[in-house]
């Protein structure tokens, strides 16, 4: 059981299509692409939140600032 040929995988892509088709399939793809661009964008957004460096004990403590509401 070696590696799959180039005929093995076309034959894989064939079925593939025919059982989504290309319309479902190119959904899919931009769906999976928004969600690795909005995974990216989440990524930044967590890097520019501010530490706190506590000088006593050396340690960087993750902080974010919440409004408290009123109930």
């Amino acid at each position: 059981m070696g590696s799959f040929s180039i005929w093995h995988w076309l034959i894989v892509l064939l079925v593939v299509l025919l059982i989504f088709g290309t319309k479902k399939l190119r959904n899919m793809g931009s769906d999976l692409g928004g969600a690795v661009k909005g995974f990216k964008e989440g990524m930044r957004e967590s890097e520019k939140t501010p530490t706190i460096e506590n000088t006593a004990s050396g340690q960087t403590i993750d902080a974010e600032v919440k409004e408290r509401s009123k109930t």
